[in-house]
């Protein structure tokens, strides 16, 4: 399975290009990720991931995404290569976005934009949710 769910900040605008192909809209951008654990004495470290988005969801992020907004982005990882004018082989992975979600909250960002939690609910990574409760240790499948 490929699935790669991250929540991080746009460092720059996405930058729109069409294929020479068939004319299909591309909107690329990077995301800023911060990693869960900082060490101490260090500062919080992020990771710069590339985004690409095609057709429709290109459109909608080239158009509603600028630089230094928090967004949601669900996808998969591919890697692709290929040679430049020199014959220099080029190596690049990204993740293709199959969905893209705002998550800044109202307050910090446009009224209209539905907020990450809106979306995916205010839990926490990894737990059941309000609607899950375990009132006695045989209540468990296992």
């Amino acid at each position: 399975m490929n699935k790669v769910i991250l929540m991080g900040r746009l460092t720059r605008d996405p930058e729109v290009r069409y294929t020479q192909t068939n004319n299909t809209l591309v909107a690329s951008f990077s995301l800023a990720v911060n990693r869960r654990f900082v060490r101490q004495g260090e500062e919080r470290q992020a990771d710069f991931i590339n985004i690409v988005a095609w057709s429709k969801l290109g459109e909608f992020c080239s158009k509603y995404f600028k630089k230094g907004q928090q967004v949601g982005i669900i996808g998969r990882i591919q890697t692709r290569t290929w040679d430049d004018d020199q014959g220099t082989k080029h190596y690049v992975t990204e993740v293709v976005a199959e969905e893209a979600y705002f998550a800044d909250s109202k307050r910090d960002g446009d009224a209209a934009a539905n907020s990450f939690e809106n979306t995916f609910g205010n839990t926490a990574p990894g737990s059941m949710g309000g609607d899950f409760e375990v009132s006695s240790s045989d209540d468990l499948p296992f």
